[in-house]
This record gives structure tokens, sequence and C-alpha cells, in this order.
């Protein structure tokens, strides 16, 4: 049986900002590039979660 590792736990000055990138119109594009309305109708977007297969 294999050991658990601890969970990871990080001080807000050692965490950065992650960038979500969504493709529209056939190319991806950083989520904050978008315009005010754009970034509202990505906020509402049904996303889903792929099941992970065990390795």
């Amino acid at each position: 049986m294999q050991k658990q590792k601890p969970p990871v736990t990080l001080k807000d000055e050692e965490r950065q900002k992650c960038e979500v990138w969504t493709r529209v119109m056939g190319y991806h594009r950083p989520v904050s590039e978008f315009n005010l309305g754009k970034q509202a109708e990505h906020e509402e977007r049904c996303h889903f979660k792929e099941p992970c297969r065990p390795d």
C-alpha cells in the first residue's frame, strides 16, 4: 500500500495567478483579455469535468 502524501499548503505570497484560456471562434485566448460582457458570458457557461482514468 502506498503512503499518502500530506496536502500541500501555500501562503498567499507563494501563490501565483492561474491564467484561464478558452477557445473562441476557432482559436484560444486568455479570458483576462475578454471585454466585460464576454467575461460575464464565460462565467455563466456550464463547465464539465472529465473523469480521471486510473493508471
